[in-house]
């Protein structure tokens, strides 16, 4: 009764919990649906602030502890992110610019979105803060038209593609990708962008890295700051999601981002809320999933595949019914480092469309659009194998 989630989550990966009509994400959907709008009583909500003290005193993320973080979720068997995520591999909140759009389209104009929020001007260098696949930072240099980006992960995995798919598409040295904490970080850099990084940080750890950010920004500059958010007021994470898919991780609110960045010297320009975005991205992540779930059993076991479904599916319901979006913020140090308005958004995003489309009639539509075959080769790398024997064990 205390830690219903977690059990729930662990009875369904071991078999013990099944649903014999309709499937996990039918229950899932049926028990949220069924609680919007209810209160909790003063007992629940007293044990659930008990959760959200303890988890922020163990916050405190160091170098170590983050890469191990990383390991442990994006360092497994790469073929299993392809049964399900795009071609260019973007894991994280699409932008459905129509509902019917495809996670193809949607992840495209995810991208583009950034980049007109950035700013970018010909030239200029970004810093791209948790850069995963390498995706958006080659679509900053081959199509916004950045002058370099440097891209930084602590995921061994995928530093190797990152790099083998810039050195496909010859794009030394403007692109570079280093295995590199965020703490390490130097240099000034006139844009800086971090995408489904921030949640990785710790709670303990949100001043130290607007501070990084502060002082690699240009003064000038504009950063885009990219995070699943609780539009509530601040809470724990799952305890079934800290086990078993994202170690370290926590959902932070408007109100604990806020403070901080006034803190580092940096200033809000502006602050859009992405809305059930991230649900129509996850129920076509789980519906790929599914599609292919026996080549996933090959890959791993059935209670790896029970696990990844529960994941997707409790991530798809609690987007639908509970206080989480997504958060873009857009942070300067001057006044008028951005426009006056958001008009300039259509005039960039319509720019960056016609790049779009010449860069693909000339045939380079790899260089933003798709993970080649032979960008991640290292299947059975040694980080890959020490996972896998983890999860088995």
């Amino acid at each position: 009764m205390t830690r219903p989630d977690a059990y729930l989550g662990e009875l369904f990966m071991d078999g013990r919990f099944v649903v014999e009509t309709g499937s996990i994400f039918d229950f899932l959907d049926m028990i949220l649906r069924e609680t919007v709008g209810h209160r909790h009583t003063g007992l629940i909500r007293l044990f659930e602030q008990g959760r959200l003290y303890k988890s922020r005193l163990v916050s405190r993320i160091g170098r170590h502890r983050a890469r191990a973080n990383a390991h442990h979720h994006y360092d497994l068997d790469l073929r299993l992110f392809d049964l399900f995520l795009d071609s260019d591999r973007q894991y994280s909140c699409a932008y459905f610019e129509a509902f019917d759009a495809s996670l193809e389209d949607a992840q495209l104009a995810k991208k583009r979105h950034i980049a007109a929020k950035l700013c970018l001007e010909p030239g200029q260098s970004v810093l791209d803060i948790g850069c995963g696949w390498g995706g958006l930072a080659l679509y900053l240099r081959n199509i916004a038209g950045a002058g370099s980006v440097h891209g930084a992960t602590v995921s061994e995995e995928q530093l190797a593609v990152a790099r083998r798919r810039a050195a496909r598409e010859q794009t030394d040295p403007f692109v570079r990708f280093d295995l590199q904490d965020y703490r390490d970080i130097d240099g000034r850099f006139d844009r800086i962008v971090s995408v489904a990084m921030f949640e990785a940080v710790g709670y303990a750890n949100f001043r130290r890295f607007f501070d990084v950010c502060a002082r690699c920004l240009d003064d000038n500059g504009v950063m885009l700051l990219h995070t699943i958010g609780n539009t509530d007021e601040p809470s724990a994470t799952s305890p079934w999601l800290l086990k078993y898919i994202f170690p370290g991780g926590y959902i932070p609110a408007l109100s604990e981002i806020v403070p901080v960045i006034e803190q580092a010297g940096l200033m809000l320009a502006d602050i859009e809320v992405w809305r059930w975005h991230y649900a129509r991205t996850l129920r076509l992540w789980r519906e790929r999933f599914l599609a292919r779930r026996a080549e996933a059993v090959a890959l791993f076991d059935e209670r790896f595949c029970r696990m990844w479904e529960f994941y997707l599916a409790m991530c798809e319901v609690a987007f639908y019914y509970q206080n989480y979006g997504v958060f873009q913020l857009q942070i300067v140090k001057r006044q008028d480092a951005v426009p006056f308005t958001r008009d300039y958004l259509a005039s960039a995003k319509q720019a960056l469309r016609r790049r779009e489309v010449s860069a693909g009639k000339a045939g380079g539509l790899d260089n933003f659009g798709q993970v080649g075959a032979g960008d991640y080769e290292s299947h059975a790398s040694p980080t890959t194998l020490r996972n896998q024997a983890a999860r088995q064990q």
